[in-house]
């Protein structure tokens, strides 16, 4: 597709969904709160996502094992912060990002090496089968969560906010928490990463090209495999990172969490377009604004309003937001 033919339809429903919310919610210092909630939530389900956006995109693979990694993320993460105590008490921001920053880096080097021996020995025996793609990594997860069980143990471990963290910015009446204001940072930054790396470097040239003719890449020299094995690791690695950031949201952290999120992970996933990054984006942000929105406005039917959101959306656009060419 030429830049000039790119659809900018799709980038209009975030914005038409907080439009449409506003005289709903009525007041605006509340529907502020909740839109940035909802922003700092859908960033932090990208990130999660992303990383199965590569995988299933690029190498289409169903791993259906993915919450592994975010729940992998969020224990070594409570190891790496519950060692770094005169940081995360400190009330400066700074110090906190001192203490976060290595826990995320280690969290995405655990998560990547697991990612590794994930595909060697789970995934690459069933590259091309769909179906038994789905069950071997969902017992691949089941598996990862007894392992966790075993290190960390199997009840819920804490993992409270660093000091400087906690609290909110008021902007009149509204209230912006401090954290989900580095969640939307953080967001940012990953999908900038990543789409500067799939469309302006040699590496996600040769993933692109990869995907539309394998074999013509490799007849030049290129081992595609190493590279499929590269964009699978760095996609564990990601979920790692977003497992992170989740359980800083939620403040606990449990073995099945991966599992819990993967119902979400999916939805943005289907509404994106099936391994589009910016679809990706696009769905995690309107999932987070809704679930924000519904919860004040209707919580009996909160649970229900993503699956009603990726109904209305693909009726709209049945292959989603912005599909995948070769899908």
């Amino acid at each position: 597709m030429k830049s000039t033919d790119f659809d900018y339809k799709p980038l209009l429903l975030v914005p038409a969904l907080m439009l449409l919310a506003l005289p709903l919610v009525g007041s605006a210092s509340t529907w502020l709160t909740l839109t940035v909630a909802g922003l700092a939530m859908g960033m932090i389900v990208f990130i999660i996502a992303s990383g199965l956006t590569l995988v299933f995109g690029l190498m289409d693979v169903l791993n259906f094992g993915h919450g592994v990694f975010i729940a992998l993320g969020a224990f070594v993460a409570t190891s790496v912060l519950g060692g770094m105590a005169d940081y995360t008490q400190s009330d400066s921001l700074w110090r906190n990002l001192m203490a976060v920053l290595p826990a995320m880096v280690v969290a995405m080097l655990v998560a990547g090496a697991i990612g590794l021996a994930f595909e060697r020995f789970i995934v690459r025996p069933v590259y091309g089968q769909h179906l038994k793609q789905i069950l071997i990594t969902m017992g691949g997860m089941i598996i990862g969560e007894e392992l966790i069980k075993v290190i960390w143990g199997p009840q819920q471990i804490p993992l409270p906010l660093p000091a400087g963290m906690r609290g909110s910015w008021l902007i009149g009446d509204a209230a912006i928490e401090k954290y989900r204001v580095v969640a939307v940072v953080v967001g940012v930054l990953v999908f900038a990463a990543l789409a500067w790396t799939l469309s302006r470097t040699k590496v996600g040239l040769l993933i692109r090209a990869g995907v539309q003719d394998r074999e013509m890449v490799e007849s030049l020299g290129y081992r595609i495999r190493r590279l499929f094995v590269g964009v699978f690791v760095v996609g564990s690695a990601l979920a790692g990172l977003g497992g992170v950031m989740w359980g800083l949201y939620q403040q606990n952290v449990v073995p099945q969490m991966g599992a819990q999120v993967n119902v979400l992970i999916f939805i943005v996933i289907i509404i994106g377009g099936l391994g589009s990054t910016t679809g990706a984006l696009i769905g995690a942000l309107m999932v987070g604004l809704m679930a924000n929105y519904t919860g004040f406005l209707a919580p009996k039917v909160a649970l229900f309003s993503n699956i009603a959101l990726m109904v209305a959306v693909l009726l709209w656009r049945p292959q989603g937001v912005y599909p995948v060419a070769n899908r």
